[in-house]
C-alpha cells in the first residue's frame, strides 16, 4: 500500500510517493508560500500533491509545529506565519479523499532515525537544527508525542536567561540561539541580514563573527544534549536539519559535548536519512498505525 508523504517546513514543502518497502518512488518540492496564509498553504498543497493523484492509498504529513486533533499550531508562530490554527488533516483529507495522519516533523524524523539504528537501542533523542530547533524522543522503544502533541519541543528549553527573545515568548530558548533563524537574527554589522547558510559559509572561511555565531549554536546544542542525557539517560542522539547536517557542525557539537563532565556524554551520530527523515517517518507511522 503506497503512502503519499508530505513534509511541511518553514522554507519548503515536500511530497513523496513511498512504497511499502519504504522506498521513495517519486518526489516534488515547492517553496513554503511567502504569504503564510491558510488560503496560500491550501493552494500550495493542492499544487504539490496534484501529480500524485490516484497513486496512493493514504496520506501521512510531517509538519513543523504542534499537531493537536489534526490542527496545526505552534509554540513559535514565527516559524508558521499566519498558519497557527490550520486544519491540516481535514484539508488534506478533502484535497485527496484519502485517510490522513499528521505528526510533528521532528517526531516523525525521530521514528525513522530510530528504526535505522543498528543494534538494540531503547532510548534515543533526535534533534533537528534547521529554521527552528525541534526534537523527537524515543523512550523504551516508543515515540513520545504527548497528550497535546508537544513532546519533543526541546528547542524551547532554556539555554540562556539573558539571551535573545524567542518567538514563543520566552527569552533565551535553544531555538533563539542555535537555529538558522536565530543565527541570522543575532548577526550584526556586515553580516546583518544574511541567511544562516551565508553565515555558515563565512564561518568555513574563518570569518570571526560568523565563527562566533556558529560555535555558539553548536555549544548550545551540546548543552541541550547534556540536559537530555541527565533527563532520561538517552543512549544516543541523532542530529539532523539543514544546520545540523552542515559540513563540520556535528564535529563542533561533539567537541563541546566532550567538555561536559563524562556523566553527560552520549553517542552522537548524523541523521541516516538526511533530509528525508520526516517524510519516511510519517509514512512509517501511518503504515504501522501506532500513533
Amino acid at each position: 500500500m503506497s503512502t503519499l508523504a508530505i513534509d511541511i517546513g518553514g522554507t519548503k514543502l515536500a511530497a513523496a510517493l513511498i512504497d511499502p518497502r519504504q522506498q521513495i518512488i517519486d518526489r516534488r518540492i515547492l517553496p513554503t508560500p511567502a504569504s503564510r496564509t491558510p488560503e496560500a498553504l491550501r493552494e500550495a498543497l493542492r499544487s504539490l500533491i496534484a501529480p500524485f493523484a490516484g497513486q496512493a492509498q493514504r496520506v501521512a504529513v510531517a509538519s513543523t509545529g504542534i499537531i493537536r486533533h489534526g490542527i496545526l499550531t505552534a509554540l513559535n508562530p514565527d516559524n508558521l506565519g499566519g498558519l497557527a490554527q490550520f486544519p491540516l488533516v481535514d484539508t488534506l483529507a478533502q484535497l485527496t479523499g484519502l485517510p490522513c495522519l499528521a505528526v510533528n516533523d521532528a517526531q516523525a524524523a525521530a521514528w525513522a532515525e530510530y528504526r535505522a539504528l543498528p543494534g538494540e537501542v531503547r532510548d534515543m533523542a533526535f534533534i533537528t537544527v534547521s529554521t527552528g530547533v525541534g526534537g523527537g524522543i524515543i523512550s523504551h522503544g516508543k515515540l513520545l508525542t504527548g497528550r497535546q502533541g508537544m513532546a519533543g519541543h526541546i528547542g524551547h528549553t532554556l539555554a540562556d536567561p539573558h539571551g535573545p527573545l524567542c518567538g514563543c515568548g520566552r527569552r533565551g530558548c535553544v531555538e533563539a540561539i542555535a537555529s538558522g533563524r536565530g543565527i541570522s537574527a543575532q548577526a550584526v554589522d556586515a553580516l546583518h541580514g544574511m541567511t544562516a547558510k551565508e553565515i555558515y559559509a563565512l564561518h568555513q572561511q574563518g570569518h570571526p563573527q560568523a565563527t562566533c555565531l556558529i560555535e555558539r549554536s553548536a555549544q548550545t546544542v551540546a548543552r541541550l544534549i547534556a540536559d537530555l542525557k541527565a533527563g532520561y539517560d538517552c543512549e544516543c542522539v541523532v542530529l539532523g536539519g539543514s544546520v545540523g547536517l552542515a559540513d563540520g557542525y556535528l564535529s563542533l557539537v561533539a567537541g563541546y559535548l566532550a567538555r561536559e563532565p563524562a556523566a553527560y556524554h552520549t553517542h552522537l551520530v548524523a541523521a541516516h536519512h538526511q533530509h528525508d527523515a520526516g517524510l519516511l517517518g510519517a509514512a512509517m507511522l501511518a503504515e504501522e498505525d501506532i500513533l
